[in-house]
């Protein structure tokens, strides 16, 4: 006889493990299905907005994540053409329900403190969802190693190569042209930046040195490649030389520059940015059933707003007051209330994720774009226009649980 769960997410990314812990804090079991024997932390760090800080509060494990990571004051922008600030904007203004609260977090720390939240196997890992189909009021889920399971509610936070997104008809994401590549700097004795965001945009590129704390320091960089890049996706070095010599030649100041130069980088030199198309969520079933998505599989977007981390946060919390709501007063076997849950949840998401998503792609395209036009307009007034709206995007609430 099939295992039956009320509630299965797939992914114990930010969204799965989010969305477990809510579900938690409202006295409703999931179950997490891994792909990985481990969790995984891919992408180092990431920046961690106002209201990423919101969600990770409502779950109850916003102040742990302050602990350990530096609180920025500004973000300074600099032309990549001539090496000075195009744009500074202050960090410490105030938003809709306060102060605007920016750091950047490391993946492995944030993922591992969600998990530690959860009780005792509520992650299964090295399970991998290979095929899905609906039986009555539940759906089967076909594992990589031959089993079957029976759930009532299917939550997909597989990410960009998601199977359930595959599953609701939603369109592959779209390739954005660009690539992206990162890294992880440590300096046991201290790294001497300030408690700011530094930005480089310009000739093609965008690039970002962020401290994590007062020891590490995250950066990250894309671009448009061409056949003039030569091997430098071959291999780390060749790649951490290729940006190196990008950089220099944009006059980045030597502290930026160091800090790619002894970074830890990915096995997995560059990834290709991807996105879901904006006009595929307005009608696309963002639910269906018993089954839903989120995170990078609802909403796979470039990473110029800092979002894609932060929405997905969002995500779990909505997700979890929507179906914790639903089960309350032992109302789990209701197969309506359920769906119409998961209905709510999938309304109140979609016009957030559209909204990210064509914003994020638009400041990338005018932040990397060599067009003449375009670089006249950026150099000279749209840099602190695309700053300030990188932490408009950011003063959002999703509620609390």
């Amino acid at each position: 006889m099939e295992a039956v769960e009320d509630i299965v997410i797939a992914g114990a990314g930010l969204a799965g493990l989010a969305t477990a812990l809510g579900l938690h804090r409202k006295g409703v079991r999931s179950l997490v299905l891994e792909s990985s024997p481990v969790l995984r932390a891919s992408g180092f760090a990431f920046t961690t907005w106002t209201n990423a800080f919101r969600a990770l509060d409502a779950l109850g494990v916003g102040d742990k994540i302050r602990e350990h990571h530096l609180l920025y004051e500004r973000m300074i922008t600099f032309s990549a053409a001539t090496g000075e600030p195009a744009a500074k904007v202050s960090l410490k203004m105030q938003g809709k329900s306060g102060p605007h609260e920016i750091r950047t977090v490391k993946r492995d720390f944030l993922l591992q403190t969600l998990a530690s939240e959860l009780p005792d196997g509520t992650i299964r890992y090295s399970s991998k969802i290979v095929a899905i189909e609906e039986d009555g009021n539940v759906t089967l889920l076909h594992l990589a190693d031959g089993s079957i399971m029976r759930t009532k509610i299917l939550i997909g936070c597989d990410g960009v190569n998601s199977v359930v997104a595959k599953w609701l008809g939603l369109p592959k994401p779209i390739l954005s042209g660009r690539s992206a590549t990162r890294g992880l700097a440590e300096y046991p004795a201290g790294h001497g930046f300030g408690p700011e965001i530094l930005q480089f945009i310009g000739q093609g590129f965008r690039s970002g040195v962020l401290p994590c704390n007062d020891t590490s320091v995250y950066w990250n960089y894309t671009w448009y490649p061409s056949p003039a890049d030569g091997d430098a996706e071959e291999s780390v070095a060749k790649m951490r030389s290729y940006v190196l010599d990008k950089l220099r030649a944009a006059k980045i100041p030597a502290a930026a520059l160091g800090a790619i130069e002894q970074s830890e980088m990915s096995d997995v030199v560059s990834s290709p940015l991807r996105f879901r198309s904006p006009l595929s969520l307005v009608r696309g079933s963002i639910s269906r059933g018993g089954v839903c998505v989120a995170g990078d599989a609802l909403h796979p977007m470039t990473p110029e707003l800092g979002q894609g981390g932060s929405s997905a946060l969002e995500d779990g919390v909505v997700l979890a007051r929507c179906l914790g709501e639903a089960f309350a007063d032992g109302n789990g076997d209701d197969e309506g209330r359920l769906r119409a849950a998961l209905g709510r949840y999938a309304e109140e998401r979609r016009w957030r994720s559209i909204k990210l998503i064509t914003a994020a792609y638009v400041v990338g395209f005018i932040q990397q774009s060599n067009n003449v036009v375009v670089k006249f307009l950026r150099d000279t007034f749209l840099s602190p226009l695309l700053a300030k709206t990188l932490v408009a995007m950011a003063d959002f609430d999703c509620g609390t649980l």
